[in-house]
């Protein structure tokens, strides 16, 4: 059969490709962005009619847009969710629920390198859905904005039902399926769903000005999600020779590519190339993204690897957390009794970017939550330990910095309050002679 034939061969309908997961099926969905949209509602229609029994699906950011229907409340008794990492849907389900209610998302504490080993080797995921750019003349789908944990999924023999919608942008890298390797290809074109960048504050923009003067022109660049990220992002414009080495290619790390203060000339591991494993913002992002010879996208086994990581000279990566104790360890995924995020890849980053030559690890947060009335320094975290203690590097906040190496408890606890809110300050420090740490 000639590649035509065999991509018409493979070609039908949503309903008829999910009929080809059977019963007790352990089932991957791309993450975020290519969370297929079509696949899942049929997904849904086909669980909710009691046509696929004792399944399971893992996911990671599934978005409201794409995933609502295979995770709605009233399907929780009938197929098992189980999340990689919490995002809004997640959140918004387990707002639901009162104390004591089993949620209706399981997490996997799990962190992000070591996802692609999970799914095919711990689990045994045997079903695959996810969304791709149409094929090229060689037959290839590009997995265009996610990489991550779909490629090992996608080689490891499961069953791969993609979803082929050409508003996923063709992307460059270790990143493409053949036609052969598909059960079932379905075309939906729709508008990727986008995710706006937060509004930036004034707190933001000091966190970002206190960490944008520690980067070095030539410094390699790692940049975790939201406003701090985006603020570190707008201070670096007068920065020359930087590079990208990233889980997620994010619109602020694309802003630094188009003025020329990315060019990735001083890179020491794939120069001249900007490598990422996830992509996640607006239409802007998703067209730069497209056909760009300059971006290198792998999977997350390999991008999130601290020993790949730090195999970057100068490696700087910045990341954000929830709440720190006067230790320095960080809670940067629970909140409230509840789950917020999950453990994603911020411990991967903190271990390579410190274990590079020259490298540095940023831990960075406002130092007050809800609306100035809590302080995110605290004398015992109330959640999961996200980095460990003996690993965080540098911690700021919009009063300034504290390093952890070479410290003692004491001197920890005594850097720490010096940059939490003032308001806060006493209170921390006789908690600290309290807990016998000062």
């Amino acid at each position: 059969m000639t590649i035509k034939e065999l991509y018409d061969a493979k070609r039908m309908s949503a309903q008829q490709a999910v009929a080809l997961i059977p019963d007790g099926a352990k089932i991957a969905a791309g993450l975020a962005v290519s969370f297929p949209p079509a696949l899942a509602a049929a997904l849904a229609d086909r669980v909710r009619a009691g046509a696929l029994r004792g399944a399971t699906l893992y996911a990671m950011l599934a978005p409201a847009v794409s995933a609502a229907a295979i995770l709605a409340p009233d399907l929780a008794d009938r197929i098992r969710r189980i999340s990689l990492f919490h995002g809004g849907v997640e959140r918004a389900n387990d707002a639901l629920l009162s104390g004591g209610v089993e949620p209706l998302t399981e997490l996997l504490p799990v962190s992000f390198h070591q996802i692609p080993r999970a799914l095919t080797e711990h689990i045994g995921v045997d079903s695959f859905i996810t969304t791709v750019s149409p094929m090229d003349a060689n037959g290839y789908f590009s997995l265009g904005t996610d990489t991550d944990y779909a490629l090992a999924v996608a080689r490891s023999g499961a069953r791969l039902v993609v979803e082929v919608n050409p508003a996923m942008p063709y992307v460059h890298g270790d990143c493409l399926i053949h036609v052969s390797d598909v059960a079932a290809l379905v075309e939906h074109h729709v508008p990727l769903c986008q995710t706006p960048s937060l509004p930036r504050n004034a707190t933001d923009d000091a966190i970002g000005a206190i960490i944008a003067a520690m980067v070095e022109d030539g410094a390699c660049l790692q940049m975790g999600i939201g406003a701090v990220p985006d603020a570190v992002c707008a201070a670096l414009m007068g920065h020359r020779r930087l590079g990208i080495h990233t889980e997620l290619l994010s619109p602020g790390l694309v802003s630094l590519i188009q003025a020329g203060v990315v060019d990735n000339s001083a890179k020491s591991l794939h120069p001249g190339k900007s490598v990422f494993t996830f992509a996640m913002g607006d239409q802007p992002l998703y067209d730069f993204l497209h056909d760009n010879p300059t971006l290198d996208a792998r999977p997350v086994e390999y991008v999130n690897a601290p020993h790949v990581i730090a195999q970057n000279d100068a490696m700087l990566s910045v990341n954000a957390t929830l709440q720190l104790d006067l230790s320095g360890a960080c809670n940067s995924e629970f909140v409230n009794g509840r789950q917020y995020s999950g453990t994603g890849g911020q411990l991967d980053f903190v271990r390579g970017a410190y274990a590079s030559k020259g490298g540095r690890s940023i831990i960075a947060c406002h130092a007050t939550a809800a609306k100035g009335t809590i302080s995110r320094i605290v004398p015992w975290l109330d959640g999961p330990v996200t980095t460990p203690r003996t690993d965080t590097h540098i911690i700021v906040t919009e009063f300034g910095s504290a390093d952890m190496k070479g410290k003692s408890l004491a001197d920890r606890a005594r850097a720490l309050i010096a940059i939490a809110h003032p308001a806060f300050r006493d209170d921390l420090e006789r908690a600290a002679r309290e807990r016998r740490i000062l």
